[in-house]
């Protein structure tokens, strides 16, 4: 079976939050066409707003070999949650859990060969930490599941017809400051012409941020990017990389003439793309051998439950990733 034909896996997230509803808006909406989709998650949840949402729609557990009967949602089945514990709007650290073993399961559905991608749908933080798992965003989960070091998984957002992937994402900044290497910075480099290649991007141009304002202004605004962007630059086009810079961001985004852009910071990166996309970007997380994609928004806990959640992020992921948008 090829990745043409594979399915894409999409994970509840956070059960509290309006994941699930989301989750299941968008099997729906790929229910007559498109990309095979199959959901991740505790079957009452997945069960509970497709009954709500759509109850003329039927749920088939996935099987090997086999594609969902019609009017049918296909899904794998995690049993991480009680029933009990189920509270759309809550805050609940057996949330925070099940959104993990959630996408543990699809991680796992894929380095098996079962699927050629994995979205997975809003997380919340404070859910995941008073579960006493350590989490600071999908990133740093996919690299600790998938046995990488989670320095060399990086986030991609995608959107508003850009594609900007961060050296350092979710840290104080002066700690980001202080991580950044030569070093960092083609590993950045290397994932993103990766994540590109996979996406159908062939031989992309590569933009380097600055570090500081104007790229340092040749050392009037410090020496970071004589430091760093600099000679990283000169080994990666060294190895053929067409990479462009160290420029300041702002000019760089001004001209527009790169396939994707490497940004220095979480801010840097995520304003101007959250300014063209808003809700609906993408959040790659890339380096970790399996291609998963979170969505740029949250789990809003404030319309949880409510069957008013917007799911065209998960629809444009889906989309992205199996290469039809």
């Amino acid at each position: 079976m090829t990745h043409l034909t594979l399915p894409i896996a999409v994970t509840i997230g956070d059960p509290h939050g309006i994941g699930p509803e989301i989750a299941v808006k968008a099997a729906v909406a790929f229910m007559n066409g498109g990309p095979r989709v199959i959901l991740v998650g505790d079957r009452f949840i997945i069960e509970h707003y497709a009954q709500r949402l759509f109850p003329d729609v039927l749920l088939q557990e996935t099987r090997e070999g086999g594609a969902p009967g019609p009017g049918c949602i296909e899904f794998l089945p995690v049993e991480a949650m009680q029933p009990d514990h189920f509270k759309p709007g809550q805050i609940d650290p057996a949330a925070g859990a099940a959104m993990v073993a959630y996408a543990a399961a699809a991680l796992d559905f894929a380095r098996a060969g079962k699927a050629h991608a994995v979205v997975g749908c809003p997380h919340n933080e404070t859910a995941v930490n008073r579960a006493g798992i350590p989490f600071s965003g999908y990133p740093g989960l996919v690299a600790r599941l998938t046995n990488v070091p989670e320095d060399q998984v990086f986030m991609m957002l995608v959107g508003g017809g850009l594609r900007i992937l961060h050296v350092t994402l979710h840290e104080r900044l002066a700690d980001g400051l202080a991580r950044i290497t030569p070093e960092l910075v083609e590993a950045a480099v290397h994932a993103c012409v990766a994540a590109l290649t996979t996406l159908g991007v062939a031989s992309p141009r590569i933009g380097l941020f600055g570090i500081n304002p104007h790229a340092g202004e040749g050392g009037l605004f410090g020496d970071d990017d004589e430091r760093v962007n600099v000679p990283a630059a000169a080994r990666l086009r060294a190895a053929g990389i067409d990479v462009v810079g160290p420029v300041g961001a702002d000019v760089m985004l001004g001209e527009r003439n790169c396939d994707a852009y490497i940004a220095m910071f979480h801010d840097q990166g995520h304003i101007p793309v959250k300014l063209m996309a808003g809700r609906h970007a993408s959040a790659l997380s890339i380096g970790s051998g399996v291609l998963f994609s979170s969505v740029g928004h949250g789990s809003a806990f404030d319309i949880a439950g409510q069957g008013i959640a917007d799911p065209e992020a998960v629809i444009r992921t889906v989309r992205l990733l199996a290469g039809h948008g």
